[in-house]
Order: C-alpha cells, then structure tokens, then sequence
C-alpha cells in the first residue's frame, strides 16, 4: 500500500505551525503581516495540492507572491488612472 498524501491545506498548516517561534519573535504589527501572508497562501491550496511539490514551503511562497504580484499590478493601474 502507498503513503497517504496529506491534503494540502493541512500541510499548509503545519508549515504555519513550523514557523510559529519565528512568528513569536515579531512584532505585533509583523505578525499580523506575517498571518496575512500565509492567509494569502490559502488562496492557491488547489494549485499546490495539483503540483503536489517536494518542498512545500516553496508553493507557499509562489502562492505568496502571485497574490503580491496581482496587488501590485492593481496599484500601479489605479496610479495610472488617476495620472490620466
């Protein structure tokens, strides 16, 4: 019999748990940041589970910053709205 894979969302969740001494040594203020970041992984868990990658934390990351890279690309379009 294979091993179970575990679904994404939980693996996610370990990776939080991993981190949460790091998280700890933040400041308030960079810890809600750091919440935010990983709320906005949970965005792309179908993506990751479909990739199903070796190193988890990198599909974290990549979720991270696409959803960075589409806040971004609003800004820079409501900076050129309001320049015209």
């Amino acid at each position: 019999m294979g091993r179970t894979v575990l679904p994404f969302s939980q693996v996610l969740e370990r990776e939080y748990e991993e981190w949460k001494k790091f998280r700890r040594a933040l400041r308030k203020e960079d810890q809600e940041a750091f919440d935010r970041l990983f709320d906005r992984a949970k965005l792309h868990v179908q993506a990751a589970a479909y990739t199903s990658h070796p190193w988890p934390l990198e599909s974290i990351l990549l979720s991270i910053c696409l959803e960075h890279e589409k806040l971004l690309a609003e800004i820079l379009n409501k900076l050129k709205e309001t320049k015209t």
